[in-house]
Order: structure tokens, then sequence, then C-alpha cells
């Protein structure tokens, strides 16, 4: 039990050492770290993305989370760390391209807190037809020195449940 208690500390301090490797600009901004998010996954089939920059971005503690249907009807909901979904995704991005971008943007914010929903269209090249669309729901937090990934939450588009339409484009 020591040892684990031990592995435990060791592995939160060497996530909040990589944390503060962040580029400044990154993490200056709501929309600094919004577009690091989108960028840190984008990428052609078997290009290595910048792993470190996405650990980056998220507080230690941080989650990725995906909520999708499953082949009983239901939902899902699958809770990830950072590193359990770079393992998810890298043997994916090795054989296909995958390029996420934003589409449209709302938000709140209210002090060191900020409640982003990004709905995001998904290619496996730029320039293609999107293959895929859904909601990013992001929780941000500032510590006072930068912003941070609290957790990302993520719902694709289907045919039973479309994005609305007031998702789709971008607010002034």
């Amino acid at each position: 039990m020591k040892k684990l208690a031990a592995l435990a500390v060791l592995w939160t301090a060497m996530a909040g050492a990589m944390a503060q490797q962040a580029k400044p600009a990154d993490v200056a901004s709501v929309d600094g770290i919004i577009a690091a998010l989108y960028d840190t996954i984008s990428g052609t089939a078997g290009q290595q993305r910048d792993w470190d920059r996405l650990r980056s971005l998220f507080k230690p503690d941080g989650r990725m989370i995906v909520h999708s249907p499953n082949k009983e009807g239901g939902m899902n909901t699958r809770v990830m760390t950072v590193e359990d979904y770079i393992s998810r995704v890298g043997p994916v991005f090795a054989k296909d391209g995958f390029f996420e971008s934003e589409l449209a943007r709302t938000g709140d914010q209210f002090g060191q807190i900020a409640q982003i929903f990004s709905t995001y269209e998904a290619r496996h090249a730029k320039g293609d037809k999107p293959f895929m669309r859904g909601i990013n729901s992001i929780q941000l937090v500032n510590d006072g020195q930068r912003w941070w990934v609290q957790s990302l939450l993520w719902q694709a588009e289907t045919e039973k449940n479309p994005l609305p339409a007031e998702y789709t484009k971008p607010r002034g």
C-alpha cells in the first residue's frame, strides 16, 4: 500500500511538472487553450501528436469523457485520464488522419471558471467533407497564473440526435 501511495505522489508531481511546461500563449486565455486543444489532436495519418502539449493543458486530475451510443440503444459514458485518451487514440491516429476544428462556440465565465460548448467537425484530411460533428463541453479553471482544462466531455451528433441549429452557427 505504501508503494502505491508513493507512486501516486510521484505521478502527481510528474504531471504537475509537465503541466508547468505549457506554452504561455496556450494557457493565457480561454481562446488560446481551446485552440491548443484542437491543434494537439489534429494531424495526418501517422503524424506524431504533441502529447506533452496536450498534457500541459489539463490539470493533473483533469478528465476526458466521451458520452456515446451503445449497441443496446442506450448511452455509455467513458471517463478517461489524459493518458487513457492518448492510449486509446494513438493507434487510430497512426492509421487515419484526424483533423478536428471548431465550428461554433457558446460559453459563460464567472470569475476564474468558464464553461464552453464548442461545436466541432472532424475530417480525415484538411479540406475533406466532415465525417463527424458534435459538441465538446469544456470546463476551464484559472489558478491566477493560467487557464487549465479541468474536464472535456464530448458527444458526437447522430441521426437520432442531430445538432441543434443554435450550436452550428458562430455567435457574435
